[in-house]
C-alpha cells in the first residue's frame, strides 16, 4: 500500500480551483490515504514555499502567476517545460523537483475527445501561458498558420515567440480585427464576456471551438457552437484530462477520467 502522501495546488487566486475536488476523487478511487489542498502563494512566493515543505509532500499542481517560477524551480524539466518555459506539475523525486506541462497533451486528449485529429489553421483570442500551451497542442495536430487576435498586439510576444519556433506562418492582429479567413480551430484565451457580442461570427468561421474558460458556464462561444452544430471542448475537459496526468505523475497509478469529470463538472454547475 502507498503510503500517505501530500499534495496541493498553489497559485493566487486559488479559492476557485476545482483541483481538490478532482484529485481527492482520484485518491478515493485508487484507495490512496493522501491529501490535497489548495494553498495561496503570491508571485515570487513559490521558492520559499517549496523550500519548507518536509518529506510527506510529493507533488505541486501549479496555476498562475506561478507556472514559470515552477519551471525556473526545477532541476528536470520536461521537454514541453524547456520549450515553453513555463510547468504546471511539480513532483518531488530524490533530486529534488522534476517539472511538466500537463496542459499540452490534456489540450490534445480534449481535443481529441471532440473529434478534432487534425488542423492547418488556427485562430488563437488573447496570448499568454495558456495560449502559448494551445499553440503547441494545435502544431501536434497538423497546424501550419496561426493568427493571434489580442486587445493589444504588442503583448503578443510569449505566444508569437512559440509559433514562430515551431515555424508556424503567423499574423497579429487586433481583438476587434473583422474575421475574413475560415480557421479549422478556434481558440479562446480571453474572459468569455470579451467574444459575447461576436460569438456567432467567431463560430462560423471555425471548423472546431476550444474554449480554455469555464466561468461562466456554458460560454458564449460553447452556446454558439452548439447552436450552429459546431465541435467543441471548454476548459473543464482540459482541466479533467491535464489533471488526469497530473494524478498519474504524483501517484504512479492511473485514474479514469470520468473519476475526475463528474465532481469537477457538479461543482461548476453548482456556481
Amino acid at each position: 500500500m502507498v503510503a500517505p502522501r501530500r499534495c496541493a495546488v498553489v497559485g493566487r487566486p486559488i479559492t476557485h480551483s476545482l483541483s481538490p475536488v478532482m484529485h481527492r476523487a482520484a485518491y478515493d478511487a485508487l484507495n490512496l490515504d493522501w491529501s490535497y489542498d489548495a494553498v495561496e502563494v503570491g508571485a515570487g512566493g513559490l521558492a520559499a514555499f517549496a523550500a519548507g515543505l518536509d518529506d510527506s509532500w510529493r507533488g505541486l499542481s501549479v496555476t498562475m502567476p506561478l507556472k514559470r517560477e515552477a519551471a525556473e524551480l526545477a532541476v528536470h524539466r520536461s521537454d514541453d517545460v524547456a520549450f515553453l518555459g513555463v510547468a504546471n506539475t511539480l513532483v518531488r523525486e530524490q533530486d529534488g523537483w522534476h517539472a511538466s506541462n500537463t496542459d499540452v497533451p490534456g489540450a490534445l486528449t480534449a481535443l481529441r475527445e471532440a473529434g478534432v485529429e487534425c488542423v492547418r489553421t488556427v485562430r488563437v483570442l488573447g496570448g499568454g501561458a495558456t495560449a502559448a500551451s494551445l499553440v503547441l497542442a494545435a502544431h501536434r495536430l497538423g497546424a501550419l498558420r496561426v493568427t493571434l487576435q489580442l486587445r493589444d498586439p504588442s503583448r503578443a510576444g510569449e505566444t508569437l515567440d512559440v509559433a514562430r519556433a515551431l515555424g508556424l506562418e503567423v499574423e497579429v492582429v487586433g481583438l476587434e480585427t473583422p474575421v475574413v479567413e475560415h480557421a479549422d480551430l478556434l481558440v479562446n484565451t480571453i474572459p468569455p464576456a470579451a467574444t459575447a457580442g461576436r460569438a456567432h461570427e467567431l463560430v462560423e468561421a471555425s471548423g472546431a471551438v476550444f474554449e480554455a474558460l469555464y466561468d461562466p458556464w456554458p460560454s458564449p462561444l460553447l452556446r454558439a457552437a452548439e447552436e450552429e452544430g459546431v465541435a467543441a471542448c471548454s476548459g473543464l475537459d482540459l482541466l479533467v484530462h491535464q489533471a488526469v496526468l497530473q494524478v498519474v505523475a504524483m501517484t504512479g497509478q492511473v485514474v479514469d477520467p470520468q473519476v475526475l469529470r463528474v465532481p469537477a463538472f457538479d461543482a461548476v454547475a453548482a456556481r
